[in-house]
């Protein structure tokens, strides 16, 4: 499911702007349904002009009537109700779609005979100070089974040793949630390290959720500015 809102705070319209030819929300479609890894592929939005766009493309386009504060809400709006067991959340804004992460989040839920997983996401080893340092960047601290322990836009782990090599870990906002968990978090209020950070992921560690996090190589391109655009546009020609 692929959550698209057309209101982008720091790029507004950036879903029907562009991108060698297409818009960036149709690219994004079509580079999910190549993948071959779904039963079905769903887009659910709330701008009439992205619905009257994609309905054309795909059958699969849902409006949403309700204002939503995450993706995660979006989805889970009609996800409810849909026979399903689980649901991957491929943001609207990402059109470059790694299909090998997508297929490891897949078989991380195949493999979890005993349901000990309720989500599952991505992250990636940083090293480079200014990645580390910056907040647009959500860093993942885990257990040793790779099991989420925190979530934060300040550097975690914070080391007071002396020359202590730190391993950090930057989270790839890719999910895959069991059904149950996705609707328990549509039924729940915003936690208070959710609002603190501004990180909707929180909210489930917050109520007892078990997020499995994947690494991968994979670093994905947001378009959250008319940059992104450009740099996406140079790697589809390259």
């Amino acid at each position: 499911m692929i959550p698209a809102r057309l209101n982008s705070t720091r790029l507004p319209g950036k879903l029907m702007m562009d991108l060698n030819g297409v818009p960036v929300i149709l690219s994004t479609l079509l580079n999910t349904i190549k993948t071959n890894l779904f039963d079905d592929v769903y887009v659910v939005t709330d701008s009439k002009e992205i619905y009257n766009f994609l309905i054309k493309h795909h059958k699969n386009i849902l409006f949403s009537k309700e204002n939503h504060d995450s993706g995660s809400d979006r989805i889970a709006e009609f996800a409810k109700d849909m026979q399903v067991d689980i649901i991957v959340n491929v943001q609207g804004d990402e059109p470059l779609i790694d299909k090998n992460s997508l297929q490891k989040l897949i078989n991380t839920f195949k493999d979890d005979n005993d349901n000990e997983i309720d989500l599952v996401s991505l992250m990636k080893v940083i090293s480079s100070s200014n990645e580390i340092q910056n907040p647009n960047n959500v860093k993942v601290v885990t257990d040793k089974n790779n099991f989420a322990l925190y979530f934060s836009r300040t550097p975690v782990p914070f080391s007071t040793v002396p020359n202590f090599k730190v391993k950090y870990f930057k989270h790839i906002g890719v999910y895959g949630f069991r059904k149950k968990s996705l609707v328990d978090f549509y039924n729940s209020k915003p936690t208070k390290l959710e609002l603190i950070e501004k990180l909707e992921q929180l909210r489930y560690l917050e109520n007892g959720k078990k997020i499995k996090m994947v690494i991968t190589d994979f670093d994905g391109i947001g378009i959250d500015t008319m940059e992104d655009l450009i740099n996406a546009r140079k790697l589809i020609n390259d």
